[in-house]
């Protein structure tokens, strides 16, 4: 159904070399007005999501109380810098992200893990609904251990209500975050800007509640 070169990530051999200087974006947040780049705020945390075109699921997190900012970008792939057009390719092995950043004082870690798994469908592999592609996959990456502890615990207890479902296995990736490139400036709070444009995510309908 859909093409192999698309869908399977490439090695860091093949991938694009990329560019040693970084695509020009915004450094504010379209919607809140927060910096869209470091630093920020003290006793900020930070994770990265990938949940199929990052557009929609930006607009997910830049919503929730507690959340300080959101950015997309491209992550978890090798090339330096990637343009979207490259990243489209499917010759970086990056995926579309959303970089957010949060008060864990005034918002849980399984609140956006919430928000993830209902926000998208984790079963589908290199892809979400009709979007393919090595870019379009699931993913969790974290910058602390605790993080990475309650992502797995979450995906376990997911996979469990999934399968009562009658629905398939979680393909989401879930490891440490490495760089996050920006992504050009029109990408930066597309649906904010653009309130009619595209958004193809879709979750399953299956609630998420993190296990007590």
């Amino acid at each position: 159904m859909f093409s192999s070169s698309k869908t399977n990530i490439i090695s860091e051999a093949e991938a694009l070399p990329g560019r040693p200087d970084p695509i020009e974006t915004s450094h504010t947040h379209y919607v809140c007005g927060e910096p869209l780049k470091e630093p920020f705020e003290d006793g900020a945390l930070s994770v990265i999501f990938g949940m199929g075109c990052f557009w929609g699921a930006e607009k997910k997190f830049w919503q929730l109380p507690g959340v300080v900012t959101t950015a997309v970008g491209y992550s978890a792939g090798f090339t330096l810098n990637p343009t979207y057009q490259e990243v489209c390719s499917g010759q970086t092995g990056h995926n579309e992200v959303v970089l957010v950043v949060y008060r864990p004082q005034e918002i849980g870690f399984n609140e956006l893990l919430k928000t993830f798994w209902e926000g998208h469908n984790p079963t589908q592999g290199m892809r979400q609904g009709n979007d393919a592609g090595t870019q379009y996959r699931s993913g969790i990456y974290t910058s602390t251990e605790e993080q990475y502890n309650l992502a797995q615990e979450s995906k376990r207890n997911y996979q469990k209500v999934l399968r009562a479902a009658n629905m398939g296995d979680i393909t989401t990736e879930i490891q440490a975050a490495g760089e996050f490139y920006y992504a050009e400036d029109y990408h930066q709070q597309y649906l904010a800007k653009n309130p009619a444009g595209y958004c193809g995510l879709g979750g399953t309908g299956v609630t998420y509640a993190a296990a007590d």
